[in-house]
């Protein structure tokens, strides 16, 4: 119970594609609530119920951002549909990223940074509920777990307290929620990537991999990484510019630039970024603009419900003018890897995304990559195909994907995982 007012707090994949939203007090008073806000990028969602004031007592938040590991973690919620459960544990980590889960199969990929790890047993029904201290107060928004038998294994996530109540009034106000976006993507640098670059060993940033096109990054003219070379038998992109400090703030990786945007800063917002390029220190400015929502001709494969196997990559539908970009056959079929999420089984596999932009038909996208032509050899010619595949298939199963990788059929092994979820 967020206030008085009746605004609720809760996950997003808790209401979306909900028909009808009922709420259950502890007294077992149970009333029909509305849904007045939702944020996919955050996982959360408001729904208001018409209870009298005098009813309702609302929570006490902590701030987020003072939560130190081994600290007292108590989650409470509904478990496998038992209400008012109560589990303790301790914060097992802080600063985490949290790839978001949407319902579809389409869209950018980003990540809720900051997120809270706890060791508290959190299971299938903890979704939306509270994180709180030893006072009692709120430091997360229970949202996910990892677990190989959708159960908890002793690894939860919760939405911190401080992104709450940053999403959570602007979702009352006016119904959703505009994040504030750069346009890169990108990875922490280490030993291996500063040397790939003739850096100091010790040398720490964020090396930015793609910048998107039209994007604040792309304006203000910040370089993406252009060359690939071979890490412990991995192929990496490297020679980007490397962020090493946002307004000031010490930049030591990818996680600290995403943090510090979430936290501190609003569309419109210009920031002074410190990068290095070319050895040089150099000062970029950038305005932020809103997050984008959607993308209509790319989908993720393939996540569907909780509980279903997961690949975990972001991939287009070949078509003749991608074909000819890569010097293939005008009919060739298949499914291009632009990206690979990191950690991902698709990732452990080897799978390897795309990594030069070009444009075609006036779209900006990424080539280059492997191209997905059958799965346990029954072909795949499209993007939905591969997602069919993919839903079908059971979390542990082991897939044999056939790829064309530099002009050259292979075949690689891949254990589908399954997508973590509360």
């Amino acid at each position: 119970m967020w206030n008085k007012d009746g605004y609720i707090v809760t996950n997003n994949h808790v209401v979306e594609g909900a028909d009808r939203i009922s709420v259950t007090f502890h007294d077992g008073t149970t009333v029909a609530g509305r849904v007045v806000g939702t944020d996919p990028d955050s996982d959360l969602a408001v729904v208001k119920v018409d209870v009298p004031a005098e009813q309702l007592q609302p929570v006490r938040i902590a701030d987020s951002t003072q939560v130190k590991v081994g600290q007292l973690a108590v989650a409470i919620g509904n478990p496998f549909g038992l209400q008012g459960t109560m589990t303790v544990g301790i914060v097992s980590a802080v600063g985490r990223l949290l790839p978001i889960e949407s319902g579809g199969t389409q869209g950018p990929h980003y990540s809720i940074p900051d997120v809270i790890q706890t060791d508290a047993p959190i299971n299938p029904g903890n979704s939306g509920g509270v994180l709180v201290d030893d006072q009692g107060r709120v430091i997360g928004v229970t949202s996910a777990i990892i677990s190989p038998v959708r159960a908890s294994a002793g690894i939860g996530f919760a939405i911190p307290s401080a992104i709450v109540q940053k999403v959570v009034p602007t979702l009352i106000k006016t119904g959703h929620y505009e994040h504030p976006w750069i346009g890169i993507s990108g990875i922490s640098l280490n030993p291996d990537l500063a040397k790939a670059m003739d850096l100091k060993a010790d040398q720490r940033g964020a090396l930015v991999v793609d910048v998107v096109p039209g994007s604040p990054a792309d304006k203000a003219g910040l370089h993406g990484s252009d060359r690939q070379v071979t890490i412990e038998g991995e192929q990496v992109r490297v020679g980007g510019d490397v962020i090493v400090a946002v307004d000031g703030q010490s930049v030591d990786g990818f996680d600290d630039l995403i943090t510090y945007l979430a936290r501190s800063t609003e569309v419109g917002q210009t920031v002074t970024l410190t990068v290095l390029r070319h050895g040089k220190t150099e000062t970029v400015k950038v305005t932020l603009a809103a997050r984008p929502k959607s993308e209509t001709q790319r989908g993720q494969a393939a996540r569907g419900a909780a509980g279903g196997a997961w690949l975990g990559i972001l991939g287009v539908t070949i078509t003749p003018e991608i074909a000819q970009a890569m010097n293939l056959p005008p009919n060739q079929q298949g499914v291009l890897v632009e990206r690979v999420e990191r950690g991902s089984p698709a990732d452990l596999a080897g799978i390897q995304g795309s990594y030069k932009p070009m444009t075609i038909n006036g779209r900006r996208l990424l080539v280059g990559g492997d191209i997905i032509i059958a799965m346990d050899d029954t072909p795949v010619t499209r993007m939905e195909d591969l997602q069919a595949l993919v839903q079908q298939a059971q979390p542990g199963q082991e897939s044999v994907l056939t790829l064309l990788r530099n002009g050259k059929q292979v075949q690689v092994t891949v254990t589908l995982g399954e997508r973590p979820s509360s």
